[in-house]
Formats: structure tokens, sequence, C-alpha cells
């Protein structure tokens, strides 16, 4: 059985031959999704993906040749996941880059280990951002920022601004979902009587004044994440609109 070229990104390459393969390749992301979900994307691999699809090992790499195109159909089904319905996206360009944002968010909340394994250090040589579902994301959002009053320079620095800030709130949501679903009450009562004790030295006035304020107790809640998100979110498009 031979494998796909590898040297093509899996989206140049054709699905199986037969007239009706027994896998498609959502259903292969589906099930790496899963894995990755419950078990972290660490268990993720073309064996174990086999395994839950109810298939032998060397049977899937009729659909895949490596794990970086698995990523890949992963990457996709996120992206897919995030887009707007046909024919719901606003008018209005806030409105609509607002909208998309959101999604996105969502949909990282709901894969909150993806942030780290498909974007950063590895992403350049990943595959994902450019299929099926990642150009129509992209597609999406210049739709979103068509009239606006940028240049495109503005428009695209815009889009980037805004995925930044959507990455880097879920990033900081899973570090307190983490803290939160911390097992070791007795770690966590250490780390704050370190702080505590830091603090009582006097060379910290400023954390001091802070840990007396009611404002910084209720901003530390994890229940804030979604006001938070709509106030970083708003401020970022006042910004683009009076510029």
């Amino acid at each position: 059985m031979s494998r796909p070229p590898a040297s093509q990104p899996i989206w140049a390459r054709p699905e199986p031959g037969s007239r009706k393969p027994r896998f498609s390749r959502e259903q292969i992301a589906a099930a790496a999704l899963a894995i990755a979900d419950t078990e972290g994307f660490e268990a993720v691999s073309i064996r174990r993906v086999a395994a839950e699809l109810g298939a032998g090992t060397m049977s899937l790499y009729r659909y895949i040749s490596a794990k970086a195109d698995l990523v890949a159909l992963m990457d996709d089904a996120i992206m897919g996941e995030s887009l707007i319905p046909d024919g719901q996206l606003p008018a209005d360009w806030r409105e609509a880059l607002a909208m998309i944002a959101r999604s996105t968010r969502d949909t990282l909340l709901r894969h909150p280990w993806a942030v780290q394994a498909l974007q950063g250090r590895g992403a350049a040589a990943q595959d994902g951002p450019f299929g099926p579902n990642g150009l129509r994301h992209f597609e999406q959002s210049l739709a979103a920022v068509a009239t606006a009053p940028l240049d495109t320079a503005a428009k695209l620095d815009l889009l980037a601004i805004i995925d930044d800030y959507v990455f880097g709130h879920v990033m900081r949501a899973g570090e307190q979902q983490a803290r939160a679903a911390s097992t070791d009450p007795g770690h966590a009562a250490a780390i704050t009587g370190y702080v505590q004790d830091q603090i009582s030295t006097g060379q910290f006035p400023h954390l001091s004044k802070l840990a007396r304020d009611p404002a910084a107790q209720a901003i530390a809640d994890p229940g804030q994440l979604d006001q938070r998100f709509e106030r970083g979110l708003q401020t970022l498009l006042d910004g683009a609109a009076a510029h």
C-alpha cells in the first residue's frame, strides 16, 4: 500500500480514489480532536487515531502520510468550527470583527490545548492555516474589514492585532482554569503564603495597595473572563476606528 506523497501539502493531494473511502478527512480530524480534548495533544498519533476509528495503523496511511498531515487536518477542523455561518456576518465592520473574534475565542476555549500546540514555534511548518477552512476564515475576516475606513496595510494590521488578542486571552484563560482545577490545595496555599510574606516586607508598595483593593479581587475572578474579553475587544475596535 503506497503512501500519499509528503512533498505536497495534504490539501493539494486527492483523497483516496475508491468510490466510497472508508473514512473522510473530517472523520479523521474529529477523532484526533476528541483524543486531544480528553487526553491532551501529546496523546494524538496516527496509531491512536486509527484505533479510535477501528482501523489498522497502516490503513490510515492511505489518507495521510505523516503526523504533520494529521495536525493540519485538526487545525483546519478548528478553523471550520470558528467560521460564521453564511449570511450571518454583520454589514458593520466593527460588529463583524467582534463576531469573528468571539467565535474564534469560543472555539479555542473548547480546545484549550490548541493555541500552544498549533500556534507558535511550529506553526510555520504546518499546513493547517492553508486548508480550505483556514482560507475561508481569512476570506471571512477580509470581508469583515472590507468597509472599514482603513487602507490595506491597516486592515491587515488590525486583523493580526485581534488574532494576537484572542490567542493571548485564551492562553490566560487556560492558565486560570488550570489553577482553579488544581488538585493540590497545599501548593496553592504555599504560594499564597509566600506572596503575602513578600508583600509584608514593604518592598512592594503597589502590590500591597492592590491586595487591599476589592476591585482587584473582582478582576481576578475567573467568572469575569467574558466581561474582560469584551472590554478589551471593544477597546481595540475603538482604537482602530479613532485611528
